[in-house]
């Protein structure tokens, strides 16, 4: 497995690097919060991203993509991070777009794919139900009717939730089987409350009441976990490969001020001391990129075994997780009283990455899963 990005990726991320540094640098996520923009991104950035082909990059031509491959993401998350950038990319195209491949119909898939590559439809996907990841213990019940179906229940925590046009529901049929069902925005006995996040992101909890909805509202006929699994691994590769970019990115700024803050006569990066721990921290960074590049490379084979999926994508979660931990309590350990102010960027990279380190199952999570799907 090669530990550099192909020539492919590297074009890929020097276009994302030149476009978000110009476009949507951290002091555009700073204005965000403090105007309190519902949708949590700039549309202008967003509108920027779907022109150059960002939300088609995984899909096949036939469904109106570039057929790039899943890996064409990691140096867009990976730069995503860098920037603090926020979009509606990892929940309505990977997550909802992952699932609406993998489940719909061909008339779903010819319907509802375009129309989210344009833009022209953002969904959100619900699924957690509790403060902790737990993907397979959905309560929210779906009853099947002979009109359609009738949902009850709520989801707690779902991302890029407000001023979206609908969301992708996971629920329990009757049967014990999952399914997945598009709710569109302004459906009667709906209710979307805002949840204030600490890194300023759109997040809301859901709730449907006795939500009545129509038989095609339900993405294909078969039990979606199977095809849930496969999406939400692409999903928390997607967040491995931002919180690198995150964690690079303090950890660039943490070298820079080791370079320039005088005590005692010299720069501080001199003494021996904080020499060490730095360099701790970039071989943390080394392994940590290692191990996301080897999650998206199983991702794009074909094939692939499920086990190992889930083992890679898991421990590149991880070590994404804890390497985020040490590099952002170093960095604001070796700033001093500056990191942990407001004005100072490294504080909203602490504040987006303990989000993202616990978004779609933490370091616990994880680490468990790891071990359940290990080679016998």
């Amino acid at each position: 497995m090669s530990l550099v990005y192909n020539e492919d990726q590297l074009q890929l991320q020097d276009s994302a690097r030149d476009f978000l540094s110009a476009r949507s640098p951290v002091s555009v996520q700073r204005a965000i919060r403090d105007q309190g923009i519902a949708a949590g991104y700039d549309a202008d950035v967003w509108q920027g991203m779907l022109e150059l082909g960002w939300s088609a990059v995984a899909f096949s031509e036939e469904d109106g993509g570039l057929d790039f491959g899943f890996a064409g993401f990691a140096p867009l998350f990976e730069e995503i991070g860098r920037h603090l950038s926020a979009s509606p990319l990892l929940g309505s195209v990977v997550l909802c777009g992952g699932l609406i491949e993998q489940l719909g119909t061909a008339g779903q898939r010819q319907q509802w794919l375009p129309q989210l590559i344009s833009g022209e439809l953002r969904l959100a996907l619900a699924l957690e139900e509790s403060a902790r990841h737990a993907p397979e213990d959905s309560a929210l019940s779906a009853q099947a009717d002979a009109d359609g179906w009738l949902l009850d229940g709520e989801k707690l925590w779902v991302a890029d939730a407000r001023e979206a046009d609908g969301w992708l529901v996971v629920a329990r049929e009757a049967d014990g089987g999952c399914g997945v069902f598009l709710v569109r925005a302004g459906t009667p006995g709906v209710q979307l409350e805002a949840r204030q996040m600490i890194d300023a992101r759109n997040m809301a909890a859901l709730r449907l009441r006795k939500v009545r909805l129509k038989a095609d509202s339900r993405l294909g006929s078969a039990d979606a976990a199977e095809a849930l699994d496969l999406v939400l691994d692409r999903g928390r590769s997607c967040l491995a490969a931002e919180l690198l970019g995150m964690a690079e990115t303090a950890f660039q700024m943490t070298i820079e001020y080791l370079k320039t803050r005088v005590q005692f006569g010299v720069p501080i990066g001199s003494f021996q001391a904080l020499q060490h721990r730095a360099a701790r921290l970039y071989t943390d960074l080394q392994l940590a990129r290692s191990s996301v590049m080897a999650a998206f490379a199983q991702l794009d084979r074909p094939g692939s075994d499920d086990r190992e999926r889930r083992r890679l994508v898991s421990l590149a979660k991880w070590k994404a997780g804890q390497m985020a931990q040490r590099v952002s309590n170093e960095a604001i350990q070796m700033h001093g009283g500056i990191g942990v102010t407001d004005e100072y960027d490294l504080g909203l990279f602490l504040k987006r990455m303990r989000v993202t380190q616990n978004q779609l199952g933490n370091s616990d999570y994880h680490c468990q899963r790891y071990s359940d799907n290990r080679s016998a």
